[in-house]
């Protein structure tokens, strides 16, 4: 029990982040549900891509060199399960009513990615049960919160695509896909290179650090700058709503 509570409540605490900056309207309890578990299916679906190019030797299956572990990044890690989380999202959001407003592209998004990453929590804890608290400590504070990161990255540019200009609206879908992909290859690439020998992992430390503090900034700016945009469209629709009616309109009316 205590391990599923270790593994489910980084997820858990980053929800309720989110979910307390969507401010004017919550999404459906049901639809969040349905995104927590579309995040756990696109885990399944990430094996379903990765595990072809496993069976042609393109994912080495014990990897030995640093190239090998940026094959698994690649290959193994960022393109199969950034794009499972992508299409995952896209069938969360097609024909969705509630997504009205700019930041509800990140809470669907993280909701997917959380259900992604407390899969995997679950996943990894088990796997080393004999010392799950230390790995679920070391996750909480890395693995969880880049999912978490990925996830904002995705749901930003799924909103700018859904409101902003048409003619951006397919640079901003490859933006939501593509980008998050880099992140993810990125983080993997430097954790794993880095256990590859002593001189790496001290160098690759300082480079990892660095860049996990830039995403960690670069995702609470996109949030900041959602959370701008709908509190613009909330104040002119206030204004249109208190807009004085023509009397000209008001004769013709009547």
């Amino acid at each position: 029990m205590w391990l599923i509570v270790a593994a489910l409540l980084p997820e858990a605490l980053l929800f309720y982040y989110i979910y307390r900056k969507d401010k004017y309207a919550k999404e459906p309890t049901n639809l969040l549900v349905k995104g927590f578990v579309f995040g756990v299916l696109s885990a399944v679906l990430s094996l379903v891509f990765s595990t072809p190019l496993m069976d042609m030797g393109i994912v080495p299956s014990e990897p030995s060199s640093a190239l090998d572990f940026i094959k698994v990044a690649i290959f193994g890690a960022g393109i199969p399960e950034e794009l499972a989380k992508f299409v995952m999202l896209c069938l969360l959001l097609y024909k969705n009513p509630y997504f009205d407003e700019y930041f509800d592209g990140v809470v669907y998004a993280v909701t997917i990615g959380l259900g992604f990453a407390g899969f995997e929590n679950v996943l990894y804890l088990i796997r080393n049960f004999s010392d799950w608290m230390t790995v679920g400590v070391v996750r909480a504070v890395t693995a969880v919160p880049a999912h978490f990161f990925f996830a904002v990255v995705m749901g930003y540019f799924i909103s700018l695509a859904r409101f902003g200009s048409s003619s951006y609206k397919m640079k901003n879908l490859a933006y939501a896909l593509i980008l998050p992909i880099l992140a993810h290859l990125s983080y993997d690439a430097l954790l794993m290179v880095s256990g590859t020998s002593a001189a790496l992992f001290g160098i690759l430390s300082f480079v990892f650090i660095y860049f996990f503090i830039h995403l960690a900034k670069f995702s609470k700016h996109r949030i900041s700058s959602l959370l701008a945009m709908d509190d613009s469209r909330t104040a002119l629709d206030e204004i249109d709503d208190q807009s004085p009616v023509d009397p000209i309109d008001e004769s013709v009316e009547s």
